[in-house]
């Protein structure tokens, strides 16, 4: 049987969170994206797996749910066509509520996405804010593509066409910018096949597995139909806690033996949280609210195969606090682990650490 601690403990392994040093050509999460969501983002979730690599060595895309994720530069024509909807009902999924102008409209979602994606590339040819480039393309873009927003008073384009345009139109997000910076990828065209490991389901099975269907439709908010009839051919079912699951065939032996553990400061999106099957990863529904709120959400403390708690950074003038939430007992070697890790978060902070407190 296996439990969900040895699930944990398979993907702190392939999530690569119990290494000390890695490269970036072999760090295996950049294949579905690292999240870059808040200031411990993509860049903390490289250092806590020993990678700190150049940024002109990654690249930053809207893909996946139409959120900020960092790659490889390397692979960013393969990334394109791999993140590309499937087709026409898994684009109307993607997009939400969009599609239903653009279907009233008798427009093609693929056709709308890529005409959004052409005046896109027409008028963004240097960096140039998201703001503006809304503006832009409110007074080129057809009344079927946008819609009233009353947060903001004003008609603009549907936001997710607007996202999942952006990487077909050769389009980076400048790194760390808010409001996001957009500019022309030098030499961009898209690919026309791309490697196996980009293929996002068969990474998600790889990194999150075993998962079900559902959790990865949910993960790329495409249509279970589409997912199965993309489903990798030697993916193999598993029960976990007493559930059929699948992972694929070359990974079981390793979901099997995976004894890794590590003490880590995961930060909030990392792809250990992003995982679509939070009850096995969090049984208690009160932990799992406080881990994944709707707003503000904190980091969790990885130790001893499990999530052993919560933590958030604290920044007051000079000092740099880390405060920790634990769900239980920590030992004191990792109690000493979680203090070398707030030290590494300081320093990827630039700020001296002022001290770790402990909740409770």
């Amino acid at each position: 049987m296996i439990d969900s601690r040895q699930v944990l403990r398979y993907r702190t392994s392939v999530q690569q969170l119990d290494r000390e040093e890695g490269a970036l050509a072999d760090t295996a999460v950049l294949d579905l994206g690292a999240q870059e969501t808040g200031p411990d983002g993509a860049m903390w979730a490289l250092a806590v797996r020993g990678v700190a690599p150049e940024e002109a060595d990654l690249v930053w895309l809207w893909t996946l749910r139409g959120a900020p994720h960092a790659y490889r530069r390397s692979d960013v024509a393969s990334v394109a066509a791999a993140v590309a909807p499937w087709s026409e009902a898994d684009a109307a999924k993607r997009i939400f509520d969009a599609s239903k102008p653009l279907k009233a409209a008798g427009i093609p979602v693929l056709e709308a996405l890529d005409a959004v994606a052409d005046q896109m590339k027409a008028i963004v040819t240097a960096p140039m804010v998201k703001g503006e480039m809304s503006q832009r393309l409110h007074e080129v873009m057809p009344e079927a593509y946008q819609r009233y927003c009353r947060s903001c008073e004003a008609v603009h384009m549907y936001e997710q066409p607007f996202r999942l345009a952006a990487v077909r139109a050769g389009l980076e997000l400048e790194p760390h910018t808010s409001p996001p910076v957009l500019k022309p990828i030098k030499g961009f065209e898209e690919a026309k096949e791309f490697p196996q490991r980009l293929d996002p389901v068969r990474a998600y099975l790889h990194l999150c597995g075993p998962a079900t269907v559902k959790e990865v439709a949910e993960y790329l908010d495409s249509p279970v139909k589409e997912v199965k009839a993309h489903w990798p051919e030697d993916a193999v079912e598993v029960e976990v806690a007493g559930e059929s699951r699948w992972i694929l065939a070359g990974d079981e032996a390793a979901l099997r033996e995976a004894d890794a553990e590590a003490v880590r400061l995961v930060g909030p999106y990392d792809l250990l949280l992003q995982s679509r099957d939070r009850r096995l990863l969090v049984d208690d529904p009160a932990k799992a609210k406080a881990l994944w709120p709707v707003l503000g959400r904190p980091g969790a403390v990885l130790a001893g195969g499990r999530i052993a708690g919560l933590w958030r950074p604290r920044k007051s003038g000079k000092k740099f606090t880390v405060n920790v939430e634990p769900w239980g007992r920590l030992t004191a070697g990792e109690r000493k682990a979680v203090g070398a890790e707030a030290e590494r978060l300081a320093a990827f902070r630039g700020a001296a650490l002022s001290g770790v407190g402990y909740a409770g």
